[in-house]
């Protein structure tokens, strides 16, 4: 029998996750705009602060993903670790 969740919890996890998501976004966007937008006189984006914000963007996500990456590995070994811990203590069959 699937166990249920409820409906508000389900959607403050979602809301979480999409508050979550636009401060992410929102501190992407402030950075990079403070980094490489430098000409104010003009409407247009010129070419070399369209590149620079690619590259910030496309450095910035590689980071985030590297990141989380690695903290994945960090909590296998964790896991691996406090259960190698439980088993030695004898309080788990090995």
């Amino acid at each position: 029998m699937a166990t249920q969740v409820p409906l508000d919890s389900l959607d403050k996890d979602q809301l979480k996750t999409f508050s979550d998501f636009l401060m992410s976004y929102n501190k992407l966007s402030e950075m990079c705009f403070i980094d490489c937008v430098t000409d104010f006189t003009a409407r247009e984006v010129k070419s070399n602060e369209e590149r620079c914000a690619l590259n910030c963007m496309e450095k910035y996500l590689k980071m985030n993903q590297r990141v989380s990456q690695r903290f994945q590995e960090y909590q296998m070994i964790a896991n691996e670790n406090a259960l190698a811990m439980v088993q030695k203590s004898g309080q788990l069959p090995g």
